[in-house]
């Protein structure tokens, strides 16, 4: 688990997989919200390794290394059958020296450097069917290699899931306002380097609006910090983590500059903008088409409406994403 979106990816598959007799140790970066998530959910886990290394290239070459040689320390002389992961390069190299089998899901196929490693080490790549084949052959991915799912992997990891009212009181929010859920966009990712100027002109257009109650959930201490002082009246910013999934399908809203949030919102029901700067996916780009996520260029076109009526949970199995798993060592 190396980004908070991981422990709620892969929990509904560690619980079939645990129900299906198998053996299962989860491995932890320290990094943003993750551990805290973790332990929310009540996943036992192993922080192994340094945690982020920062903006920089050099920075992110050293922790990979340092995180790949504790990886390999942990793994080594306890004979796993099987390594999983969403785009851990680290799980990827110490699975290849130990000459474990591993398993590489992912459904941003542009993340060049990641996959240029993570891919070409994997027995199994694993993508939404949305991401055109064709793209993946860059990184030595051929239909030997590839299996594809249908749908977003959000769909299958919600497909029990409950929203939790309670998450809105315990952050204060109004809910006679136009609730709004904001994610600020993935600073210190190589694949977001273009500086994001749209993101910084919608918040101060939702933080300084009397009608609205903003939840912007940062991704990294130094986020929450800079948000702080900004001194926006209409921002609710959480101290630790939160149930966003709750807070989503319960938004009026939500604004996201791109990843898992965004395919959240879709798959439960929520319109959502995506202010992304780097280059669009298949993913997004079939959700643009469908009519199910909508690019903001502009932070004067958001639409702030209350939403009335029952939303629809798009929910798939997961048991379908595990069978594939486990398909590595068939």
């Amino acid at each position: 688990m190396t980004a908070p979106a991981h422990p709620v990816v892969f929990r509904p598959i560690i619980r079939l997989l645990r129900e299906a007799g198998h053996e299962v140790e989860v491995t932890a970066r320290d990094y943003a919200q993750n551990i805290a998530l973790l332990r929310r959910m009540g996943m036992d886990h192993t922080v192994v390794g340094p945690g982020h290394g920062g903006a920089s290239r050099l920075g992110k070459v050293r922790a990979l290394a340092g995180r790949t040689r504790a990886m390999r320390h942990f793994a080594s002389g306890r004979r796993f059958d099987l390594a999983a992961a969403h785009g851990s390069n680290d799980l990827a190299l110490a699975a290849a020296s130990l000459r474990i089998p591993a398993v590489n899901t992912f459904d941003y196929e542009f993340a060049v450097q990641q996959h240029n490693i993570g891919c070409r080490l994997a027995r199994r790549v694993m993508t939404p069917d949305s991401i055109p084949p064709e793209r993946l052959e860059r990184y030595g991915v051929g239909p030997d290699k590839l299996v594809q799912y249908a749908g977003l992997k959000e769909e299958y990891y919600l497909s029990d899931f409950t929203p939790d009212p309670g998450e809105f009181d315990r952050l204060g929010v109004d809910r006679e306002k136009v609730v709004v859920i904001v994610r600020p966009p993935p600073e210190v990712s190589l694949y977001h380097r273009k500086s994001n100027q749209l993101f910084p002109r919608v918040l101060e257009r939702l933080g300084r609006n009397e009608d609205v109650s903003a939840v912007v959930i940062p991704r990294t201490l130094a986020q929450r910090e800079h948000l702080l002082s900004a001194g926006l009246p209409s921002v609710i910013i959480p101290a630790d983590a939160v149930d966003a999934q709750s807070l989503i399908a319960l938004a009026d809203l939500a604004v996201s500059a791109g990843g898992t949030m965004n395919r959240e919102a879709v798959a439960l029901g929520t319109p959502v903008y995506t202010t992304f700067g780097g280059r669009l996916g298949g993913v997004d780009e079939h959700l643009i088409r469908e009519g199910r996520l909508r690019p903001l260029t502009d932070e004067r076109a958001i639409e702030l409406v209350k939403q009335r009526g029952e939303r629809h949970i798009a929910r798939r199995d997961p048991a379908i994403l595990t069978e594939m798993i486990l398909g590595a060592v068939a």
